[in-house]
């Protein structure tokens, strides 16, 4: 079996030689029509490397011809399909403002938000192309409010909100985590402002009772009483949303213990 597959080596080299020798003298060719439909024939037969590179040739050569938008919006897909994602979104985009009325103009806005989309980062990084993304899909719903695509854009848009609210209370708490208690309770508390129905709600709205309440022991003498109260009034808050919070005990302890340093 090894041998045989030894003497295949030099045969599948030759090919390989042949194949990219073609390739390269249809790169010099004149003959655009040809080149043209070898860029279809690569595309059809998955070969988005060299489709793109004849595409990209013939972008300036058939502009203003029938094939134009035909010509860009392939070699959009070319860079989609090869993973360069952040090329393909920008392709996409240009496509829209290139040819308004082209019958491709819907998906090319669609794959713009798409492209955008698979941009967008775990959580810990940078959203920017989360927020890109959400606006490209909504421009996209209400251009296209019929669209066989609504269903998967609210989708995507869930998505991406999911790795906003992770983001945003990721960043919060780690303010709490090293011990900035004041900037905790405002990160947390601005958390809450745009993600009110965050699946951390709960833990959030703790994590703020209990800022407080370590800022408020950790305070000068002339702070600590406004800070106990703040703390106590925070407990208040919580409870009337979570009274049967798991983390009621902790909650209560230091609720009790602002009461006792208030009434001294």
């Amino acid at each position: 079996m090894f041998k045989k597959m030894r003497r295949l080596i030099p045969f599948i080299l030759l090919i390989v030689i042949v194949s990219s020798c073609k390739y390269e003298k249809l790169l010099k060719s004149r003959d655009y029509k040809l080149k043209y439909q070898k860029a279809l024939d690569y595309y059809a037969d998955e070969d988005y490397m060299r489709a793109e590179g004849l595409f990209e040739q013939l972008k300036p050569i058939l502009k203003g011809t029938k094939q134009a938008d035909t010509v860009f919006y392939y070699a959009a897909y070319c860079s989609y399909y090869q993973k360069s994602y952040l090329l393909a979104s920008h392709y996409f985009s240009e496509f829209k403002k290139t040819y308004g009325n082209s019958h491709f103009v819907e998906d090319a806005e669609y794959m713009t938000a798409y492209c955008t989309y698979l941009l967008s980062p775990r959580p810990s990084l940078d959203q920017s192309y989360s927020y890109q993304a959400i606006t490209l899909f909504g421009l996209y719903m209400s251009r296209y409010p019929n669209s066989d695509k609504i269903a998967q854009c609210i989708s995507y848009i869930d998505d991406l909100r999911n790795k906003l609210v992770d983001k945003s209370y990721q960043s919060a708490k780690l303010y709490y985590n090293l011990g900035d208690y004041k900037a905790a309770i405002i990160a947390l508390n601005n958390s809450l402002d745009d993600f009110p129905e965050t699946k951390y709600r709960e833990e959030i709205m703790y994590l703020i009772l209990k800022a407080k309440f370590l800022l408020a022991e950790n305070s000068i003498a002339n702070k600590r009483i406004e800070r106990y109260q703040s703390t106590v009034d925070e407990y208040y808050s919580f409870i009337g949303e979570f009274p049967a919070s798991e983390y009621l005990k902790d909650a209560t302890g230091m609720f009790n213990d602002s009461q006792e340093i208030l009434k001294n």
